[in-house]
């Protein structure tokens, strides 16, 4: 669906986006992290057609951005991070505006316009001048443009910023309906909430991509291994016996539990090996009950810091190291599935 290609901005000395490639496909959604000055709106200007670029290409359903504007831009929403707004409009009478700048056929102006309102909640106020509303009325107004002529890719530069909590969680749930029928890519300081909402993440630092998986693979990635806490009555020896004889086990500790009769065990496995099920069936078997089992992941805070420290020769090593893990993964997933699929063929 789009296709960034080796895309660099030069702004005299200084380079903003670094030779960044990246790929986006159809009905997901992607946030796009990194800290200030990392390049992110840059590109985004760059992929909506806002800014040219000194190198490379963008390519929006097989329109280049910069050959085929009209094309391209047809199949993009784009809400920056200051919503382009005229605030001596009334919400009404924006919308309509926007369908016009955006070719929307006269007969179904109406309609659309009146169900986008409804769709981002704006319809109660939309007589209303914008200048009089609050920020996060304002931020829907923005919303409904980008939305306007229902493009395939929505494209949102810092959606929530300056928003209290009720107008984020509001904003989130939209995005959440908005990718039901979209693709969506948004920008966002608030890790948690790229966490709770985005399907995928990409990660740049100083211009160039650093990491780019789910937000789950990019913890399991870091960590190098699957990780589990658990508490378990019973026996410590036995217990530990017991999960140090299965196979897929790398590694483990055994603590004292601050709940009485228990022990806590942290067990690792290869990154493509879940043993929850084996662990739960060895001690259902030994009549040990499981009073807790959890994963034990990296946030995307902590995965987020560790791939954009400030240090630039240890980032471009951990940067080599992610991608080195990531092309790992892939090859063990591919031997899976030939081995799979020659059983198949020889039953």
């Amino acid at each position: 669906m789009i296709e960034v290609k080796n895309l660099v901005k030069q702004y005299g000395d200084h380079i903003a986006v670094d030779h960044l490639s990246f790929t986006v496909e159809k009905g997901q959604i992607y946030g796009f992290l990194g800290p200030n000055g990392a390049g992110k709106s840059t590109t985004m200007n760059i992929m909506t057609g806002y800014l040219s670029a000194t190198e490379g290409e963008v390519l929006i359903n097989g329109h280049n951005i910069f050959e085929e504007p009209e094309e391209a831009k047809k199949c993009i929403g784009y809400l920056p991070e200051q919503p382009p707004l005229y605030m001596d409009m009334t919400p009404l009478e924006y919308l309509y505006f926007v369908a016009e700048l955006k070719k929307i056929p006269k007969a179904d102006r109406a309609q659309m316009i009146a169900d986008i309102m409804k769709l981002v909640k704006i319809t109660d106020v939309c007589e209303r001048l914008i200048r009089n509303l609050s920020k996060g009325y304002k931020q829907r107004v923005g919303l409904a443009q980008a939305i306007m002529g229902y493009p395939e890719i929505i494209i949102l530069d810092e959606p929530t910023v300056g928003l209290d909590p009720k107008q984020i969680i509001e904003i989130r749930d939209l995005i959440k309906t908005l990718s039901e029928k979209h693709t969506v890519i948004l920008s966002s300081h608030i890790l948690s909430e790229v966490s709770a909402v985005c399907d995928y993440v990409m990660i740049i630092a100083h211009g160039k991509l650093v990491a780019s998986d789910t937000p789950d693979n990019l913890s399991k990635l870091m960590l190098g291994s699957n990780v589990l806490d658990l508490t378990i009555k019973g026996n410590k020896t036995m217990i530990h016996e017991m999960v140090s004889a299965l196979p897929d086990i790398d590694s483990m500790e055994v603590h004292d539990s601050a709940e009485p009769g228990c022990v806590d065990i942290v067990v690792k496995s290869p990154q493509n090996v879940d043993v929850r099920e084996e662990l739960f069936y060895k001690f259902s078997e030994a009549k040990c009950p499981i009073m807790m089992m959890k994963s034990s992941n990296m946030s995307l805070e902590e995965v987020f810091l560790e791939l954009t420290t400030d240090k630039a020769s240890t980032k471009q090593e951990k940067k080599k190291t992610f991608f080195k893990k990531k092309e790992e993964e892939n090859k063990k997933e591919e031997n899976k599935e030939e081995k799979e699929s020659s059983n198949e063929s020889n039953i």
